[in-house]
């Protein structure tokens, strides 16, 4: 078996029978080039060593997140082996891959510094000293970061949600996320389905022709890139002391929904996860805010302090 063949047929399997992203694909192909690489430098042959040695590469390399990553692409590609048969076993069925991962909080926009970016967008759109064509653009822009909020969408899937996959009437959308998985996501805020129909009587022709519902000012399909700038320069804007991103309006969805006591299974079918471990991070974040509430609002702040007596040092 030539392993660098068998990954070819691989991502050809994950794209075309799993149907996953380009952007799945691309980030696949790298690390198991990488991981092929790495193995033919060492005669071609996956032993326990040479995948420890693998793992002790990568470790040393890499931030945990993408050792994380690169560590299910490997093993999904020898699962896929086994189960075509091509390997009779699956060498890291005996090798240990876990760690322990150091918590990385993820980064959310406050809730005054959204209520600030959305108060002056809205405001900005009214304005005068914009042209029409200007303030149109503002609309879809609004839009953009309502839709964000109101679902927790990432970003790609906000650029590739398609016209036909969103009852605007309703506030239904159908995603189509990582891996092909599909879930549907309600808007529940009366405000931003009607900013959102609003934005597409504006916009109809440019999303009739080519179906993607978010589009650029050239008419066709806002790319990740242009949503993000966008969003940056709002931020610079407003001079919010942040640096915000697309993503962080994702953090903020979950947060916020944790802090309200959603069950955290509801927050991981919206949010598009297959493990509940992935959302579980979303618990620290709540549990930072209670810390706060408690150091802020507890009514021993507000009662005499004793701690002053210097009999008690």
């Amino acid at each position: 078996m030539i392993l660098k063949e068998e990954v070819s047929k691989y991502l050809h399997y994950c794209k075309f029978q799993k149907e996953l992203d380009d952007k799945t694909i691309k980030a696949y192909r790298v690390d198991l080039e990488q991981f092929v690489l790495f193995i033919e430098e060492r005669g071609s042959d996956t032993t326990k060593e040479n995948l420890n040695l693998y793992l002790f590469h990568i470790h040393s390399k890499y931030k945990q997140k993408t050792v994380k990553r690169k560590i299910a692409s490997v093993k999904a590609l020898f699962h896929y082996l086994e189960e075509e048969e091509l390997i009779e076993l699956n060498p890291f069925h005996k090798v240990k891959t876990k760690f322990k991962e150091e918590i990385v909080l993820p980064k959310i926009v406050p809730r005054d510094i959204i209520e600030q970016l959305l108060d002056y967008l809205y405001k900005k759109r009214l304005s005068e000293e914009y042209s029409e064509w200007q303030r149109k653009l503002i609309l879809r822009d609004i839009a953009v970061i309502e839709m964000l909020f109101a679902t927790g969408l990432r970003i790609s899937e906000l650029c590739h949600l398609q016209s036909k996959l969103f009852d605007s009437k309703n506030g239904v959308l159908c995603i189509r996320g990582k891996g092909g998985k599909e879930r549907y996501l309600q808007i529940g805020n009366e405000d931003v389905l009607i900013i959102l129909n609003v934005y597409k009587q504006h916009f109809e022709d440019d999303i009739k022709r080519h179906g993607f519902f978010f589009v650029n000012r050239y008419g066709q399909q806002m790319s990740e890139q242009s949503a993000r700038r966008m969003i940056h320069k709002y931020a610079i804007e407003i001079q919010a002391e942040i640096n915000i991103t697309p993503h962080m309006f994702r953090h903020s969805f979950a947060t916020f929904l944790m802090e309200e006591d959603v069950n955290i299974r509801y927050i991981q079918k919206m949010l598009g996860h297959a493990s509940i471990n992935t959302t579980q991070i979303y618990t620290y974040v709540a549990t930072e805010k209670e810390r706060e509430i408690l150091r802020t609002r507890h009514p021993r702040n507000r009662m005499r302090s004793y701690c002053t007596d210097p009999s008690l040092h």
